[in-house]
């Protein structure tokens, strides 16, 4: 009914909101983000079932555990939540006189901004967007599997959490060698810039907004794939 569609995008909102502040604020610290999304899980999970990712939904959406007008609504949920964790942070910045960047330079100090992720290169662009694949899919499997966790929210919240944790820091420590940021997440990619709409790229724009989608096809596909297979073989 339309209440409980209304409080399903309500916690989206609530979930990405939070998700994306821990994000802007550990700088990506995938050790951070599992405990952080497990706690989200916990608040928002009988909400809405806690995607707060469009990776997420969107493969749940392929594999057909949602209907197609819940994934749009969970989609523009989720990247307004991002947006406002981005635009508030960013405020609450702004509010505190700052020193510029030269006389804080000159002092040795730096001047406080919000994290954003490195721009790609030619020479990093491909390698960032496979590592966004395969961390998305790594997600989205540990997601999909949590989904049938039914009887145990905690367990359920925590699976979710470190499936975040163990895609995170495959996806930290690879994009740390080409001296990129991973993000795996389409809507905190976009609070984060992660594109820019100034120049955009589309390389840019296939790693940081497609990838991850491709990779949460693969990571719900896999998962169904599996259990099929394992309820034919029982």
């Amino acid at each position: 009914n339309r209440t409980f569609i209304a409080s399903a995008l309500i916690g989206e909102f609530i979930g990405t909101f939070l998700l994306t502040v821990a994000f802007i604020g550990t700088k990506g610290d995938p050790l951070y983000l599992g405990f952080v999304l497990a706690g989200i899980v916990l608040i928002v999970g009988t909400l809405s079932g806690s995607h707060i990712n469009p990776a997420v939904t969107v493969g749940a959406w392929v594999t057909r555990k949602i209907s197609s007008l819940r994934a749009i609504g969970y989609i523009v949920a989720q990247i307004l939540g991002a947006t406002l964790a981005f635009t508030a942070l960013n405020m609450f910045l702004n509010s505190v006189p700052q020193q510029d960047a030269q006389s804080a330079a000159m002092m040795g100090q730096s001047v406080p901004q919000l994290f954003q992720v490195a721009d790609l290169t030619t020479k990093n662009e491909w390698t960032v967007f496979f590592i966004e694949v395969i961390a998305a899919a790594i997600f989205t499997f540990a997601f999909a599997g949590a989904r049938q966790i039914v009887n145990n929210p905690a367990a359920r919240a925590f699976t979710i959490g470190f499936g975040l944790l163990v895609a995170g820091i495959f996806a930290t420590i690879a994009a740390g060698y080409v001296s990129a940021n991973s993000v795996f997440n389409p809507a905190v990619a976009l609070a984060v810039q992660a594109v820019d709409w100034s120049k955009i790229s589309i390389m840019a724009v296939a790693a940081y907004l497609i990838a991850p989608l491709l990779g949460g096809v693969i990571g719900f596909g896999l998962r169904e794939l599996l259990t099929v297979t394992e309820k034919k073989a029982a």
